[in-house]
């Protein structure tokens, strides 16, 4: 028999009273007796908002994704909203994706937001990520939610929260709401709707939406260019499927063609291993259809489309999957030129990045004489550095995560404007006799060619999140003086907000949001970091090493030093 801390063992007695039903009762019961290590996983801890909201397998339990725990978040949500909007007629509106229970979720959360005499605005079936930030501002909205998981496994689904602004939740709403949160009773939650406050919303809201995405990610590119580029678009069983295909038309692109096997929303993600467009495996029947017809672009997006793949042909002629740092920079360029072109690019203007993306960005900014603004990964930093500088216009912006966002109609990435602007570039290059591909070798030629890899270490259940604690303990408690033969001459603790010269020992504070970041900068110019997520049960490690390229022909014998480098990193850090 499985001992049961007495900490959690209350946790599950919490279960076992009238708030809750009958069910949920019976089955905590059965497996107390029957899977006492999964009740114990399914209850150690609450579930907690992340870099990308809160996202959790779904099942009963303090840590689970369900009614409960979601009621819970609504309920408390609610009241802060009537607390800081007192006298006014408060609006959430409400999206889903294609998961599983996804539909189901949304109208509970609709049903306790209604029970607290708050207007909502429900979408009548799955919709895109971008469109909830977008419909938050259109509808004049006080908060926004979204039920997702981004690209996380079939079991899993996800609460995002979204303020007036259309961003995700940012300090200090976050803390203050979680706060609310914490000191609500499940027996508190008022399920019972008030279905005369839920408004069905969504042909309006898509036209809207889809002509506004249209208008931000259309740069004049000629007819003739768009009818001579061939795309291949998948939505990886998700949401896309709802918005990109119609923008795609009504930006003129009538060449493309998309992955059927793939279009039917299904949140087992039935062809895939995972529905995550980083990865190869991921769009290999979109890529082999492009080899087949002899397309110039590969499109594939995530569940909740707020994040996109791109493969285009290389050097080669062959489709190759782009990094999300690689489309980050060529589009971040592409919109640098096009504004300085129409002679409106001013140095107030500024581009957003992440801490742990690419360090090219900076090049890019100080090429065109704009700034450059940095923030903690994910995407509601850069919403947030739009909302809190609102007399500097914000060009675009991305992380290395496979997400951008061009302009700031939506406040959060957004794979459909995105795929506009992937378009825009492949076609006015070819017109050009250029390619997607060669735009990024020119850049690389111009501003040294940047590698980065990503290592996810994952470490699941309660002894994963202990081991993933400790490895941040000791490599803060032991900090490294030398990676691979070069001497660490920067050390930046997120957690302290400390940056430490590790030659002359200076330190200087970071003006940067407390997280649990690591990042080590080296004699030689490499950067390592490294973190925790904040939506998996994962570890994370960053690496960006650079070499000037002399010419395009010379550029796979610089990547292959460069991953070499990068190898003897990996090597360095015991993390092969």
């Amino acid at each position: 028999m499985i001992y049961i801390e007495p900490k959690i063992l209350n946790r599950i007695n919490t279960w076992l009273t009238p708030a809750f039903d009958v069910e949920t009762q019976e089955y905590i019961k059965d497996s107390i007796a029957t899977n006492p290590k999964e009740i114990q996983e399914a209850f150690y801890k609450d579930l907690e908002f992340g870099t990308g909201g809160m996202r959790g397998i779904m099942g009963i339990g303090t840590n689970r994704i369900n009614k409960y725990t979601l009621g819970k978040n609504t309920q408390g949500l609610s009241n802060y909203l009537k607390e800081t909007f007192s006298g006014e007629y408060i609006k959430v509106a409400i999206a889903f994706d294609c998961r599983h229970n996804s539909k189901t979720l949304a109208k509970i959360v609709a049903d306790v937001f209604s029970a607290n005499n708050i207007q909502v605005f429900l979408f009548e079936d799955l919709r895109t990520t971008p469109e909830l930030s977008f419909a938050v501002k259109h509808l004049d909205c006080h908060a926004g939610i979204v039920l997702t998981a981004s690209h996380n496994p079939p079991e899993y689904n996800g609460y995002k929260v979204y303020w007036q602004d259309g961003g995700q939740l940012v300090p200090p709403q976050d803390s203050e709401i979680i706060d609310e949160i914490n000191r609500i009773d499940y027996s508190d939650i008022q399920f019972v709707a008030k279905n005369d406050l839920i408004q069905y919303i969504g042909k309006n809201i898509d036209n809207a939406f889809i002509d506004a995405s249209v208008k931000n990610g259309s740069f004049n590119t000629p007819s003739h260019a768009k009818n001579n580029l061939k795309i291949v678009f998948t939505s990886l069983h998700g949401t896309s499927i709802t918005a990109i295909p119609e923008a795609l038309k009504r930006a003129g692109y009538n060449n493309v063609h998309i992955v059927e096997e793939q279009a039917q929303p299904d949140g087992d993600f039935p062809t895939v291993k995972s529905p995550n467009p980083e990865e190869p495996e991921a769009l290999k029947m979109a890529t082999d259809l492009a080899e087949d017809i002899n397309a110039d672009i590969v499109i594939g997006t995530d569940p909740d489309s707020d994040r996109l793949g791109i493969a285009v042909r290389d050097l080669n002629n062959k489709i190759t999957l782009l990094s999300g740092n690689q489309t980050m920079v060529t589009m971040t360029d592409f919109l640098l030129d096009h504004y300085k072109h129409e002679g409106c690019l001013t140095p107030t203007d500024f581009i957003g990045s992440t801490i742990v993306s690419t360090p090219m960005m900076h090049d890019l900014a100080d090429a065109y004489n704009v700034e450059c603004k940095i923030g903690l990964t994910g995407f509601k930093w850069i919403a947030k550095m739009i909302k809190d500088f609102p007399n500097q216009y914000f060009v675009g912006g991305g992380e290395e995560s496979y997400g951008y966002m061009v302009g700031s109609f939506v406040r959060d990435k957004d794979a459909v404007t995105a795929t506009l602007l992937a378009c825009e570039i492949a076609a006015k290059s070819k017109a050009n006799g250029s390619s997607f591909y060669n735009e990024l070798m020119t850049l690389y030629m111009k501003h040294g060619l940047y590698k980065e890899h990503l290592i996810s270490i994952t470490k699941k259940g309660i002894e994963g999140a202990e081991e993933i604690k400790q490895m941040m303990i000791d490599l803060r408690g032991n900090p490294l003086k030398e990676i691979n033969g070069s001497k660490v001459s920067l050390l930046e603790d997120y957690q302290s907000s400390i940056a430490k010269n590790m030659i002359t020992g200076e330190k200087k504070n970071i003006d940067i949001p407390k997280s649990n970041v690591l990042i080590y900068y080296t004699a030689d110019g490499s950067k390592i970091a490294m973190r925790p997520s904040g939506t998996e049960p994962k570890i994370k490690f960053y690496f960006s090493v650079k070499m000037d390229l002399t010419s395009i022909s010379n550029y796979d014998k610089t990547a292959d030093i460069l991953d070499t480098k990068i190898k003897g990193i990996i090597n360095a850090l015991n993390l092969d």
